[in-house]
């Protein structure tokens, strides 16, 4: 599946719903929908994006989701049954993240405070340092394990997968995003 820049275009703050299961065990926390990601309904759906790769190479997915495209059901049940959620600190899809003003990101910091309280994971995951440290007002924050709780939930950052973030691997990104896995207890 393919997009003309003005079809893309033309998803502009546009939005996506979240993408949880009743019970999540991890959720994922990206910045905000890309253009791509709004057309398909898919969250970190561009084919460049590493998100799904990582998953997989991380043993949290067991293959790769048709994520260039909405998502089957088979699909999104895969990711559903592994436990995970996946929502975004800004609602509005952009081209870029940098699109987006700080008060946005606060803002979503504190939707995604409550949703937090109210889904109850064992996990929240943000991906993206500097989204975390400008919405959630850490300005010293790295990546990790995090000593303040997002609604109560035990809370990491992970690196962004996108490939405008070159200096991460698909491997580099897996061991990131295991460790999240690991003590939500959806990876042993």
């Amino acid at each position: 599946m393919g997009f003309t820049r003005a079809e893309l275009e033309s998803y502009r703050d546009a939005t996506i719903p979240d993408l949880m299961p009743d019970r999540p065990r991890l959720v994922f926390v990206g910045i905000n929908p890309g253009l791509w990601t709004a057309a398909t309904g898919t969250p970190f759906a561009h084919p460049g994006n590493r998100f799904y790769p990582a998953l997989v190479a991380a043993g949290v997915l067991p293959r790769l989701p048709a994520f260039s495209e909405p998502l089957s059901e088979a699909d999104r049940a895969m990711i559903l049954d592994a436990g995970i959620g996946i929502t975004s600190l800004v609602r509005r899809a952009t081209a870029r993240a940098d699109e987006l003003t700080r008060d946005e990101l606060r803002a979503g910091a504190e939707r995604v405070t409550a949703d937090a309280a109210r889904w109850r994971p064992r996990v929240i995951a943000v991906v993206g340092v500097t989204a975390y440290r400008q919405g959630f007002d850490r300005p010293r924050a790295k990546a990790g394990r995090q000593s303040e709780q997002i609604g109560g939930v035990e809370t990491w950052v992970v690196p962004n997968p996108s490939g405008l973030n070159a200096h991460d691997t698909v491997a580099t990104l897996a061991e990131a995003y295991a460790a999240p896995a690991r003590a939500a207890g959806v990876l042993p």
